[in-house]
């Protein structure tokens, strides 16, 4: 496996090793993903669609992530926002089409929503995100994507008394262990 990573290294982004323990950490995170993809609850709550329409924009974002550092390093991250913005926005708005009517029920919670939305997820979250990516290393950065669902279902929890079975709890652990891993530091042997 060692001589694998070796290969597999260079090839996405050069100067970033990839150690058994930090190739550890992703699968770890994602079998948590996995355990609470396939446990529905008490009542059966969440799709499966959902949750495959999830793991592509996992996809997507690791993805992203793998650009930004590579072929975009030199962009500064507000300009690598709006060119995303710029190109996301008509696509989404033509998409939107498709799926019931552009508006509806306009309410003031909605526009808070949208203005919240643009302010803090897209101004100050992906600018930040896109920020970090260029000052430390892209697996680490994308890792902590695997946070949002940890995230999302705390504040389920929290805020819609969602319950908290055993197999959340495991799947959460999992993510959280394999998030350690993968910002654990390498132990770089000393030259004597």
């Amino acid at each position: 496996m060692a001589s694998l990573l070796r290969h597999i290294d260079p090839l996405f982004i050069p100067g970033e090793r990839i150690t058994r323990v930090k190739a550890a950490g992703p699968l770890l995170a994602f079998l948590g993903a996995a355990v609470a993809i396939a446990w529905r609850g008490d009542n059966g709550e969440g799709a499966l669609l959902g949750d495959l329409l999830a793991l592509l924009g996992a996809i997507g974002w690791a993805t992203l992530a793998l650009i930004a550092r590579t072929g975009l390093k030199d962009v500064s991250p507000d300009r690598q926002l709006f060119w995303q913005v710029l190109v996301s926005a008509p696509i989404l708005l033509v998409a939107a089409a498709f799926f019931g009517p552009f508006v509806r029920e306009l309410e003031p919670v909605h526009l808070w929503g949208l203005a919240f939305q643009i302010v803090v997820v897209v101004t100050f979250g992906f600018s930040f995100w896109l920020w970090l990516q260029a000052i430390y290393p892209a697996a680490s950065v994308a890792a902590c994507s695997f946070l949002v669902p940890v995230f999302g279902v705390l504040l389920g929890w929290w805020m819609l008394d969602e319950t908290l079975g055993l197999p959340i709890l495991v799947a959460l652990g999992l993510v959280c262990i394999g998030l350690v891993l993968i910002n654990r530091p390498s132990q770089v042997p000393q030259k004597v």
